[in-house]
């Protein structure tokens, strides 16, 4: 799982990548209509779209010249149980840190009373 993670938060670090997943969330798209509002060669914009590939963000097929492009869900699936994991985990750190912190002010405020 770690792997397919690494690889999704990779692709999704680039502001081009984040595009065409946003783009795609609307419906399939060929690649010539997502590429159209990015400034770059066609050549570097497939590789954009390998990256996505690799990742399983985005799954493509040919019919006849035209290249249409999918969104597949599954890893934002898994990256959203991860993240809401890592949350849990860190909001019950968080509320204990707090409830230190309470118990540090009340007990300094019955040294300071006495």
């Amino acid at each position: 799982m770690t792997m397919h993670l690494n690889q999704f938060f990779a692709a999704l670090s680039d502001p081009t990548r984040r595009a065409i997943v946003e783009h795609l969330t609307a419906g399939p798209a060929s690649v010539s209509d997502l590429a159209a509002p990015h400034p770059m060669a066609l050549p570097t914009f497939m590789k954009h779209l390998k990256v996505l590939e690799r990742a399983g963000l985005v799954q493509t097929i040919k019919k006849g010249r035209v290249r249409t492009c999918h969104l597949d869900a599954t890893p934002l699936v898994t990256a959203q149980g991860w993240i809401a994991w890592q949350r849990s985990l860190w909001e019950t750190r968080l509320d204990h840190l707090d409830q230190l912190a309470l118990a540090l002010d009340a007990e300094k405020e019955s040294a300071d009373d006495r």
